[in-house]
């Protein structure tokens, strides 16, 4: 999915409209809906050609400030104990959620946070009629009282727990946050997608394949489908890092885990990619670089070490690494199989500032 802009969203019954005056809401089906907008409330009805518009009387607008709501809170890998031959794995994580917040951001994480907490009703709902539809002498009619009780709550959950983020893009931010997301495409066709969770540094190198740091790294994502409960008017990319997803929207990065949202604004991001070589031991990606050979048991002139009587040859490769670091306490990296893509990425991010 590439990078598209709309003027609507639905939630539930209910949908939001973006125009040069501003958001407006409109509820109802087809034949008959009621709206509010900029320009006031209003009834439209008709069908077949013919059609009715009234606008509605407004009431009388209360103006009163809001203080922003305050931020919470304050190589090869060998076995993760370590056996002499290198330092114990150190985990590459993030702090807190909680503390990843500006001054900028701190109305909206309070309404994301707050609305992440609220719990999910209906499932209950649908249990309770499955047991109260096995105790009733007319099962359909249970089912059918089920299914009526378990949609309504089920909006009721989607209306209570939604946030709705419009975005209109000013002609010179749209081209940025576009090579963001062909830079972030070009991130996801890679053939292998990591998430860096810990690093160690080697001791002896001779055991390691001749690498001077351990690494414990698990597949990942990059995508940009919608989170549950994020109504926007345009695609957001997402990378998945351990328990947290990063997600990039035009003005700041947002970091969701369950139950907790934080955000860096882009200006306070530092992002950093290299090139690095990696000795795989696993399968090669398709679209990495071979820029050498080494042995799993190696002396210092790298040669095969002749006391192991199993010491196959393992590729170097050259991958790309990504770091995503904050002073409120995000702390991610990322590796990926085609080498080519961090340099492009960061730039985007860097423009975007």
């Amino acid at each position: 999915m590439g990078f598209y802009l709309r003027k609507s969203i639905s939630v539930g019954p209910l949908r939001f409209n973006l125009s040069k005056s501003g958001v407006g809401v409109s509820a109802g089906i087809k034949g008959l809906r009621l709206g509010a907008g900029p320009r006031g409330n209003y009834v439209h009805l008709g069908r077949g050609g013919l059609y009715y518009r009234k606008t509605l009387p407004s009431a009388p607008s209360v103006s009163s400030e809001r203080s922003p709501a305050p931020c919470n809170g304050a190589g090869p890998l060998s076995p993760e104990m370590t056996d002499g031959t290198h330092a114990p794995l150190e985990d590459i994580e993030s702090g807190s959620v909680f503390s990843m917040c500006d001054s900028d951001s701190a109305e909206l994480l309070n309404e994301l946070n707050n609305k992440q907490k609220k719990l999910t009703i209906w499932p209950f709902s649908l249990v309770f009629g499955i047991v109260l539809t096995a105790w009733m002498a007319w099962p359909v009619i249970g089912f059918i009282l089920t299914a009526i009780i378990t949609g309504t709550f089920y909006y009721y959950d989607l209306m209570r727990k939604t946030t709705v983020l419009f975005y209109e893009l000013e002609s010179d931010v749209k081209p940025l946050y576009e090579a963001l997301h062909r830079a972030i495409d070009k991130m996801s066709s890679s053939n292998k997608i990591w998430h860096i969770e810990a690093q160690g540094a080697v001791y002896d190198r001779k055991y390691h394949a001749g690498a001077d740091r351990l690494e414990k790294r698990n597949t990942t994502f990059i995508n940009k489908k919608p989170l549950p409960f994020i109504k926007t008017n345009i695609a957001v990319p997402a990378i998945g890092v351990g328990q947290q997803t990063l997600l990039f929207f035009p003005d700041r990065l947002l970091i969701f885990k369950k139950n907790a949202v934080g955000a860096v604004s882009y200006r306070d991001l530092d992002i950093n990619s290299d090139v690095r070589n990696f000795i795989e031991e696993e399968h090669v990606p398709s679209d990495s670089v071979i820029v050498g050979m080494t042995w799993r048991y190696v002396n210092k002139d790298g040669g095969p070490d002749r006391r192991f009587g199993s010491n196959p040859e393992i590729p170097i490769v050259e991958y790309s690494y990504i770091d995503l670091t904050s002073n409120t306490g995000l702390n991610e990296r990322i590796c990926l199989s085609n080498a080519d893509v961090g340099a492009r990425f960061e730039e985007a991010v860097k423009r975007l500032r």
